[in-house]
């Protein structure tokens, strides 16, 4: 959530924040927010000096009363029950100017960095790196989702009939495969400082709203009704969440934590190849990391979790392009978004695995997360990206590694599952 302060004193840096990011109508939204803080502002100096008069007065009653003057204290106490009839008034009026001002400025997303791309589509977006040899295969390749089958390691049908589409059956050596992948991102992040965490998978709306799913983006997630809680889309909701309202003390930053958790996601799907078999699923498994930092840092920081995440797909060798998004390609909450993208090489097309994204101040200061600077509290910059996540990586080793032999696994998963081929 922007503050108000920031909009009041950057009114045009706001707006073309807001342009950047397709924000519809931002000038119109701006001045209808600054209006309703203006309002908010006045009703709060006048409920501020109405309770000042009314505790002056009330001080003055006992001295007239001591004096003898009683028809002077009994106008006091007269006009003290007017103010106080006032301060009631004033009161509720604050309370529904800051709930209106409120609603209005959630629906700001954030603003982007400067060196957020223009751009309202994902062909527009920027592509700053690329890794790799993309592997050439086999005149008689196959797609993953032909593959699960040849070696009856994924069962769409059998994830169908149990819960319905997007939610396939692992097994043997996928299931094997996956909790392998798990362990390796694991470690990799314990092994760069981050600490393990096994949060819940179900969030209340306070957490839902301290990391900006919630307001408007209830369609997105599972909903349990009788219990008012959600599934998490991603473990970057519980983890973040841990640090809602707290000031975090100095010797612990900058915060590191890392979690393996299921994914849920309502995203409705749409027919043809792009999404068949892994490439897009209701349930899936992911490996998060999330830092908390000053804000001098957070894009070191940034910089930091992208190295991460390219050294997690180097050690997998497989072939990836890192994307900056155009600020009409960014997240609600982002102020800048890394995409990392996988080569799938039966499907010929590049793969989303991976988003690492800076939100600077936007979800700390929904989630009143803050540390002290001079004694004085000021918002920390929170920060999440996949590590990976893995339906998307699975698919790509599938075809990628796909030979006459079988398919091979990469060698640093080998310790992880015991296998080196499936066959």
């Amino acid at each position: 959530m922007l503050q108000l302060n920031f909009i009041r004193e950057n009114k045009e840096v706001t707006i073309a924040g807001l342009k950047k990011k397709y924000f519809k109508e931002p000038e119109a939204a701006i001045e209808q927010l600054l209006t309703l803080d203006q309002k908010r502002r006045e009703t709060q100096a006048d409920l501020d000096a109405t309770l000042a008069q009314s505790n002056a007065l009330a001080k003055q009653i006992g001295g007239l009363m001591k004096e003898g003057k009683k028809d002077e204290a009994e106008a006091a106490k007269a006009q003290t029950a007017l103010l106080k009839t006032r301060s009631k008034e004033l009161e509720e009026q604050l309370r529904q100017a800051e709930s209106v001002l409120q609603d209005e400025l959630v629906k700001l997303p954030n603003l982007p960095h400067e060196s957020v791309p223009e751009g309202r589509t994902p062909e527009e977006n920027v592509e700053v790196y690329t890794w790799g040899e993309q592997p050439v295969l086999a005149d008689d390749a196959q797609p993953h989702w032909e593959l699960i089958k040849k070696y009856d390691i994924i069962d769409f049908e059998l994830g169908n009939k149990i819960t319905g589409a997007g939610f396939p059956v692992y097994k043997g050596k996928a299931a094997r495969l996956q909790r392998a992948m798990i362990n390796f991102f694991l470690n990799e992040a314990a092994d760069a400082g981050y600490l393990e965490i096994q949060p819940p998978i179900l969030i209340n709306k306070e957490s839902g709203f301290g990391t900006g799913q919630l307001p408007d983006k209830e369609g997105q997630m599972y909903y349990a009704s009788d219990d008012d809680l959600y599934l998490i889309p991603t473990a970057e909701v519980p983890i973040t969440n841990i640090y809602r309202d707290t000031i975090v003390a100095d010797q612990e930053l900058p915060v590191k934590n890392t979690a393996y958790t299921p994914c849920f996601r309502r995203e409705a799907g749409s027919w043809g190849a792009h999404v068949r078999g892994l490439n897009r699923l209701h349930q899936f498994d992911k490996v998060e990391l999330v830092q908390i930092r000053k804000p001098e840092e957070s894009y070191q920081a940034l910089e930091e979790m992208v190295e991460h995440v390219k050294g997690l797909l180097q050690k997998l060798n497989l072939p990836f392009r890192i994307i900056r998004l155009c600020g009409g390609d960014m997240s609600f909450t982002s102020a800048l978004t890394y995409d990392f993208e996988v080569w799938s090489a039966a499907q010929q097309r590049w793969l989303e695995c991976s988003s690492v994204s800076n939100f600077e101040n936007y979800q700390a200061n929904r989630l009143k997360l803050r540390y002290k600077v001079d004694g004085k509290t000021q918002l920390l910059h929170t920060l999440n990206g996949s590590a990976l996540a893995l339906p998307r990586i699975l698919a790509a080793l599938l075809e990628n590694n796909q030979s006459a032999e079988g398919i091979r696994i990469p060698e640093v998963l080998v310790p992880y599952c015991g296998f080196d081929t499936i066959q």
